[in-house]
């Protein structure tokens, strides 16, 4: 698994960094998030799935490192913020991101954070979707809490959830030996490929078996996963997906 590594970091470390701007034409998808959502550029990797089965998805990205919701709720509606963005308009998707999520008071925060925002959201008629993030490689124990955490969240406002942890658990199954981490906390080039799966399938309603393992984003960047890993991955996001 190998990813043309300088040039796909600067991309995604600079919509982190530089403000938010919408790349490509089609359904309009907002990412807010942190690093969990712009290493390795998730949204790059679901706009090139899209692109590679003839969809056409236009992404934008608000996440900032070691970010909850509440920190980008409590910015208000500024410029380049994720209230400032959402209140644009236009969105068919506003994908929310944090943590694991797995403690209480998190899951608390979580909840909170997803009505405010999806009030917002209604406003002007996009539909919140909860990004089901991985606990960190030393509390796997926490998958099922985390999982419920998102799931809980994304049905008090009537959203969408993705169900991205349970595909890794459900990779995982199908080989233990899966290396979908790269430091621990973070995803490696597959741990984000396999999330894109799962995201494309939701949004593009299609099975993400059979998707090309190499893929070009739109910023110039390759990412390529064995061809062998991508079938386990595609099979465990068609799974988690009921595709």
């Amino acid at each position: 698994m190998r990813l043309g590594l300088p040039l796909a970091l600067a991309a995604c470390l600079s919509s982190a960094v530089t403000g938010p701007q919408l790349v490509g034409t089609g359904t309009p998808v907002l990412f807010i998030g942190n690093s969990l959502t712009y290493v390795n550029d998730v949204p790059g990797i679901v706009q090139a799935l899209a692109d590679s089965a003839g969809g056409s998805l236009a992404v934008e990205t608000v996440a900032f490192p070691d970010y909850a919701l509440i920190d980008h709720w409590n910015e208000g509606v500024a410029a380049g913020r994720a209230r400032g963005e959402i209140a644009k308009g236009g969105w068919k998707f506003v994908v929310l991101q944090q943590g694991p999520t797995s403690v209480g008071v998190n899951r608390d925060t979580l909840r909170l954070a997803t009505k405010l925002f999806a009030q917002d959201m209604a406003k002007i008629g996009a539909t919140p979707a909860l990004f089901s993030a991985w606990p960190t490689i030393d509390r796997r124990q926490d998958f099922p809490r985390s999982i419920e955490s998102y799931t809980l969240a994304a049905g008090d406002v009537n959203g969408v959830l993705l169900p991205i942890a349970t595909a890794w658990l459900a990779a995982w199954k199908r080989d233990s030996t899966l290396a979908l981490y790269s430091d621990g906390l973070h995803a490696s080039i597959a741990g984000s490929y396999l999330s894109a799966l799962v995201i494309y399938a939701v949004f593009e309603r299609r099975s993400p078996v059979g998707l090309p393992s190499r893929v070009r984003l739109r910023s110039g960047a390759t990412v390529f996963v064995d061809p062998k890993v991508t079938a386990v991955l595609q099979a465990a996001a068609a799974e988690a997906t009921g595709w």
